[in-house]
């Protein structure tokens, strides 16, 4: 029988996969460290881990995960963000969040030991006067902070 295993992905791998496999988001820009798992040695799911988007979060002891995309295999969503907080703690970080969408339940962050923290109201995006972005996600979105435990 085959089991799912964590593997290494490089930043390259990790955007093709998000660009294939995400539902809603391009690939992040950059990122701390990525993890792969894989079945049968096929890559079937990424976890891309960087510094929080919101600059009051940003305290350097706190990482994001950024993306995740999975082929839709069972367990390898939950299995990554598990390996996304072993691998910070590791590193020295004290705090991994991450945000799901209200249309989003969170059960694979739920069954990674991740709690919800607060509830977020949707905001009209990142621009801004006087710093002018093209929003290309979904901003007009209640959206849920978790935080592993």
């Amino acid at each position: 029988m085959s089991a799912l295993a964590l593997c290494p992905v490089t930043f390259a791998d990790a955007c093709d996969f998000v660009a294939l496999h995400h539902r809603h988001h391009e690939p992040p820009i950059g990122h701390k460290f990525s993890i792969g798992v894989a079945l049968d040695d096929a890559l079937v799911g990424v976890a891309m881990v960087g510094r929080p988007v919101a600059r009051f979060l940003d305290d350097g002891n706190t990482l994001e995960v950024n993306r995740t995309a999975t082929d839709g295999t069972p367990n390898a969503n939950s299995m990554l963000y598990g390996a996304a907080w072993r691998a910070a703690k590791a590193l020295g970080y004290t705090r991994l969040i991450t945000y799901t969408l209200a249309t989003e339940q969170g059960s694979s962050l739920a069954a990674a030991g991740f709690r919800i923290v607060a509830q977020r109201k949707a905001h009209s995006g990142w621009n801004r006067p006087n710093r002018s972005r093209i929003d290309k996600t979904t901003q007009q979105i209640e959206r849920t902070l978790w935080e592993a435990m």
